[in-house]
């Protein structure tokens, strides 16, 4: 039976129809690596057989934080630290929110990937790279340029990519492209330029990075220093013993002008992050790395950075203590900094995603500017926008320029049963704002009122009624996508047994 030709459903009553003819979809022939950030790939023990990060049940959650030897396997053993790699293998890539101190909430991938396989010529195309996020950037960089080489030449043998070129505006070769989150953004940079695969740059269309660090991030310190979070039961101490073994910690520290002292500033120095309570050794070779890698630009960059969010960008080392501040500082092109007319250092505003500062996710500007969360930065609906049209471009077009956003700010951790707040900044008005809070794997779902406070901001009020991982959501007609934040609700009053 011959199918009838579509007609128009929209036309007016009375009207002769409109026979439309068949649309092919727009899709990208290239073929696509996506590279999550820290703590984005799943982890699992090849001696003891056991997932060790990125579980989807609730109770993991609790145990991997609140317990003594919840984070003790992710430590890196002596064979690991000089190199003898393998015991643990990431399978792939987060499938479920998980939450951090500091960073708080990560959100899965799997948007993002159904985002991209919905725009490619064949799921084919799309390759996953979960890597061991605790180990050196260099290390997991050497892998990524072997599998996406890989990756490159059976695509282009697949017939999908064939009937796809075809299609395609110059009917070249598919290439790569590089969708990269957070810390998979200076994984990429080092595969594409340190040499691993010389022609892997050549071979590459594009790379768009979301809320990578190229400068680094005050929050690392903030990971390594254990002297934090006295007055909340956070396992702070197990967690900056467990991130001192790792590179990969050490290599998200910031290498920008941001430790205060006196009337100046300066950058962190290897002792300072021994002080701190990180490795020095490890700073050091870090150090050495990216200076490396700065000798090379990373080709056919898109970044996306997150702004409107409050973001830590300096510190202050008191007895050992890192206390972090909102505000960064400057420096003139000859790499003085910039100081006032009584030579003190001039402190600058400038927000991000909560994690990674602007400047340094837009190293040298032209980054395409989305109010979203770090963790959320790869899930949420604008970014996903952004990755589908930087897929489908044809031709090399400018960066899309955001509406203003608005900003979230929420608690590291909260207490069951006890009122906490949250706060959203870039406006006084709440009416068209919609707040909920809700469990990420249970029934507890609330809307929240906010409320003007002093200033550009709003504050609304929440109190949970058990533990557990929750979702913060605000939604308004400005944004173009949700504002979402998880926060971690556990026991509060005595601190757990740490290591």
């Amino acid at each position: 039976m011959t199918k009838p030709p579509q007609t128009n459903p929209g036309r007016s009553p009375g009207s002769a129809p409109r026979f439309l003819p068949d649309v092919t979809p727009a899709v990208t022939h290239d073929a696509v690596v996506i590279v999550p950030g820290i703590m984005g790939s799943e982890l699992y023990d090849t001696v003891t057989g056991k997932v060790l990060w990125g579980l989807a049940h609730p109770q993991w959650l609790a145990k991997a934080w609140l317990t003594r030897d919840g984070l003790a396997p992710l430590r890196l053993t002596p064979e690991e630290q000089a190199g003898e790699y393998g015991r643990i293998q990431p399978r792939r890539l987060l499938r479920t929110p998980v939450w951090i101190p500091f960073v708080r909430g990560i959100e899965p991938y799997h948007k993002l990937t159904r985002a991209i396989e919905e725009t490619v010529a064949h799921p084919d195309a799309v390759l996953p790279f979960p890597y061991d996020w605790r180990l050196p950037v260099e290390v997991n960089a050497r892998l990524l340029a072997a599998q996406a080489r890989r990756h490159l030449e059976r695509w282009r043998g697949h017939p999908a990519h064939t009937a796809a070129r075809r299609r395609a505006l110059d009917e070249r070769e598919g290439r790569l492209v590089f969708v990269a989150h957070s810390m998979g953004g200076l994984v990429t940079h080092a595969a594409l330029t340190l040499g691993f695969d010389d022609d892997l740059a050549a071979d590459t269309r594009g790379v768009m990075t979301l809320g990578t660090p190229f400068r680094g991030s005050v929050v690392a310190a903030n990971i390594l220093n254990a002297a934090q979070g006295a007055p909340l039961p956070l396992p702070h101490r197990r967690l900056a013993a467990l991130a001192a073994s790792m590179p990969g910690v050490h290599d998200l520290l910031p290498r920008f002008v941001c430790l205060e002292e006196g009337a100046g500033a300066r950058r962190l120095a290897p002792s300072d992050v021994g002080a701190l309570g990180g490795d020095e050794e490890l700073a050091k070779e870090s150090g050495e790395f990216f200076a490396r890698l700065a000798r090379h630009e990373l080709p056919h960059h898109r970044p996306v950075a997150g702004v409107h969010q409050d973001t830590v960008q300096s510190l202050r080392l008191e007895n050992g203590e890192v206390l972090a501040s909102e505000y960064c500082f400057r420096t003139h092109r000859d790499g003085e900094l910039r100081r006032d007319e009584n030579g003190v250092a001039l402190r600058f505003g400038a927000r991000g995603d909560g994690t990674v500062h602007r400047d340094s996710a837009s190293p040298k500007g032209g980054a395409v500017p989305i109010a979203l969360q770090h963790g959320a930065l790869a899930s949420g609906g604008a970014a996903r926008h952004a990755v589908v049209d930087f897929l489908l471009e044809e031709e090399d077009l400018g960066p899309d320029q955001a509406d203003e956003g608005l900003g979230l700010t929420v608690p590291d951790y909260v207490t069951p049963g006890a009122a906490w707040s949250f706060r959203i900044t870039g406006t006084d008005d709440p009416s068209g704002v919609d707040c909920t809070v809700a469990s990420v794997d249970g029934p507890v779902r609330r809307r929240v009122r906010p409320y003007a406070e002093d200033g550009d901001a709003l504050t609304a009020d929440v109190e949970l009624p058990e533990a557990g991982l929750y979702r913060v959501t605000v939604e308004a007609d400005r944004l173009p996508s949700p504002l979402t934040q998880l926060v971690f609700a556990g026991p509060g009053g005595t601190r757990p047994a740490e290591r």
